[in-house]
Parts: structure tokens; sequence; C-alpha cells
């Protein structure tokens, strides 16, 4: 495991101890979580983007998709 050093504000490093101390975890666990957190939420939003600017992916109408997902007609959904 590699180790990184960083420099963060005093009002983060409270913070983090405030957390770590509830958790009964140290730093570097809370640190390691939050960041595997952010990289994975990071990922999703990148694949989400993508998404959104494929044009070849089609656009759903909504009430369309209700009706199919429900099986009522459209008068009922109203």
């Amino acid at each position: 495991m590699a180790q990184i050093t960083a420099q963060i504000p005093d009002e983060l490093v409270e913070a983090l101890d405030a957390v770590s101390k509830r958790l009964n975890r140290s730093r570097a666990s809370v640190i390691r979580q939050a960041i595997e957190r952010y990289l994975e939420d990071f990922d999703d939003v990148a694949v989400a983007r993508d998404r959104l600017q494929d044009a070849s992916d089609t656009v759903l109408d909504w009430v369309g998709v209700r009706s199919e997902l429900l099986g009522a007609d459209q008068s009922e959904l109203r």
C-alpha cells in the first residue's frame, strides 16, 4: 500500500478527528473510505455525462414510459 502526504486546512483536520472518534476508526481509515467514495461518484458522474452526450441514445417520453410500466392508458395517469 502506498503512503500519501497531503496538507489540509485545520478545520478539515478537526472535522476528520471528530468523525474518526465518532466512528472509532483511524484518520487513515476515514480518509481512505472518503477517497474511495469520491472516486466512485466521480466515475458515476463521468458515465452519466457520457451517456447524456451520446447522440445515438434515444430520449424517452415520460408519459409513454409511465403508461407502459403501469399498464394504464395515458388518460388514467393525469
